[in-house]
């Protein structure tokens, strides 16, 4: 009787662990998962001041979050949680005036060629 105990508490203890993500089973396939709009540097880097707001949609694709109590407002977000490692995250936020874009924010920022010929060019 005693026998049986111990090997039907060895099984739940078993069947418990199995469902805990705590500990990693070798052999066991995770995927990564993606979520969100795909923010790459080139898209970036053609993000200008003045561009409408259907030349913005082109560029970088229809908004994760378009607000509805602050229309000249939208929001992209990404997240990246690989199967090994740390789970990475994505802001982007441009702001309107009206059609126009005046500005974005977040964790981008234009990359060298852009403003190197932007420079150059205040320079002419």
């Amino acid at each position: 009787m005693q026998k049986h105990a111990v090997r039907l508490l060895f099984a739940m203890s078993l069947i418990l662990l199995a469902g805990c993500q705590y500990f990693q089973f070798p052999g066991v396939y995770r995927i990564d998962i993606q979520q969100g709009n795909i923010i790459t540097q080139e898209m970036i880097d053609q993000l200008k001041p003045g561009m409408t707001r259907r030349q913005v949609r082109y560029v970088m694709g229809n908004p994760m979050i378009e607000d509805t109590f602050n229309p000249n407002r939208w929001d992209y977000f990404y997240t990246m949680t690989p199967a090994k490692g740390e789970t990475t995250k994505e802001h982007l936020s441009i702001f309107f005036d009206g059609d126009v874009m005046t500005h974005f924010s977040g964790d981008f920022v234009p990359g060298k060629a852009s403003t190197q010929s932007a420079s150059s060019e205040g320079a002419n």
